[in-house]
């Protein structure tokens, strides 16, 4: 790649610094452009020839990746933390961080995170927003039986999810002063609109020829459900990337972060280094898949046995990843080997 150009960007949502060199580290220029896909086509314009390119992950790269991706010969995606060791200095301006991703770049040192392809950013997008609003439906819940502990109305809370039963409520108790009763109705009006376009989103989700079989080969895991078999296609993509299972389960972030001092190994709290999208969801389903899978039962039990009831839900939790990483490569329904069952 000698005849071509390394840029460096450092994106933040107004402005992009940019830095350009040659293989051998002379720079060509370096500068601010505007965030937006007018200034960036101009911009382009003036390059001075064939181009690689390389970014921070951040909240606006998939946008500038996609806009910029066709006219580089390469663009790469820099893992935000791991870029963060490598360049850690005093001098800290966008300028200097563009220069830095710039150099890293060219010498072939760049800590690369995975780009999956455009439709799964989407789809990924969809599914997290959707995981957003089932998240903002349990708080107006939450919200609901708060007002109603407040002024000291008897009522049950696992059927206030219920339509009927929450009218009924509100019908019968005298004791709900007509103030709480119009923050119960808007909370109820909340919760319902909520809930129906979750609903609407898993819909176009499930129906995406994309990932619908991919989906349907994971759900023939007992203890996966829908919402975690979604969550480990978007969130992963394709699992060639992950050498191992231990590195799948590391980027899941179901394991403690290591360390050697003086030739003892010490284990920290569970790192910072992981999906935390994919952790939530793959965590809320090892506490339920006990209930249907004997096998991942007796995982549970035995962790638990040793006194530690968190432990025992990222031991599922673990195992639950390596079925699906067994699914997923095999490209095939799942079906528990005799070891398995033993384990």
């Amino acid at each position: 790649m000698s005849a071509c150009y390394f840029i460096g960007l450092d994106i933040h949502k107004k402005m992009i610094a940019y830095c350009i060199k040659t293989v051998d580290g002379r720079l060509v220029d370096q500068g601010m452009v505007a965030s937006d896909r007018a200034s960036l086509s101009t911009w382009m314009q003036g390059l001075p020839g064939p181009w690689v390119g390389a970014m921070e992950a951040t909240i606006f790269t998939g946008w500038v990746y996609d806009f910029l991706a066709p006219h580089a010969l390469a663009l790469k995606v820099a893992h935000p933390e791991m870029l963060k060791a490598i360049t850690a200095a005093k001098k800290k301006n966008d300028r200097a961080d563009a220069e830095k991703i710039a150099d890293l770049l060219r010498v072939n040192l760049l800590p690369e995170c995975t780009m999956l392809p455009q439709e799964i950013r989407e789809l990924r997008r969809i599914l997290r927003y959707r995981n957003h609003l089932v998240r903002t439906a349990v708080n107006m819940h939450n919200k609901m039986s708060g007002l109603l502990m407040e002024v000291g109305a008897g009522y049950s809370k696992s059927r206030l999810r219920g339509k009927k039963y929450f009218h009924e409520l509100l019908e019968r108790l005298d004791e709900i002063p007509p103030s709480v009763k119009e923050m119960l109705l808007l909370s109820r009006a909340g919760f319902e609109m909520f809930q129906t376009f979750q609903k609407r989103l898993i819909h176009t989700l499930r129906s995406n020829p994309l990932i619908q079989a991919r989906v349907a080969r994971l759900m023939t895991i007992t203890g996966v459900g829908e919402v975690t078999a979604l969550s480990w296609v978007l969130e992963i993509g394709p699992v060639a990337r992950f050498g191992s299972i231990r590195k799948a389960i590391s980027y899941c972030g179901l394991c403690s972060a290591q360390r050697e001092s003086a030739g003892k190994q010490q284990r920290g709290p569970i790192s910072k280094k992981r999906n935390k999208h994919l952790q939530t969801i793959l965590v809320e389903a090892a506490k339920l898949a006990p209930r249907w899978n004997p096998q991942l039962a007796a995982i549970h039990q035995r962790e638990l046995s040793r006194g530690n009831r968190n432990r025992a839900t990222l031991a599922v939790a673990r195992r639950l990843v390596a079925y699906m990483m067994a699914v997923d490569k095999g490209e095939g329904n799942f079906v528990l080997r005799e070891e398995q069952k033993a384990a």
